[in-house]
């Protein structure tokens, strides 16, 4: 992924601190980036947001040193991101890990079935 443009909104859950940061710039939340950056909020932290709890919810705000109003603006830019992977509306392509011979199977698997290519995009290590 390019470091200077916004990450693919496709893989925001394999998103390294440094394309949260970016995309904080992108929906006018930068003022955050390097709270997150010193918190370590990457792409899997964003996406298992959604199963906090309340206090963990308080307890994240607090850490960040957020507004109530951005953390609402952060969890709706989030939802569409997370909207859109699952109705398809991402451009499809292939991934950096896979070899370009399979370029075609990949995008053709993708476009018949959109869910599951946001499933096959995680990596377990």
């Amino acid at each position: 992924m390019s470091r200077e443009r916004p990450p693919e909104p496709l893989d925001f859950f394999i998103w390294t601190v440094e394309d949260v940061g970016l995309w904080l710039e992108e929906i006018n939340l930068g003022g955050y980036r390097q709270t997150f950056k010193e918190n370590g909020v990457n792409g899997e932290y964003l996406e298992g947001m959604s199963m906090f709890t309340t206090e963990q919810i308080l307890r994240f705000i607090r850490r960040c040193h957020m507004k109530w109003g951005d953390f609402i603006t952060l969890c709706k830019e989030l939802r569409r991101i997370k909207v859109a992977c699952l109705k398809g509306e991402q451009k499809v392509r292939r991934p950096w890990w896979a070899p370009s011979c399979l370029s075609v199977v990949f995008v053709r698997v993708a476009k018949h079935n959109r869910q599951s290519r946001v499933v096959s995009m995680k990596l377990e290590p």
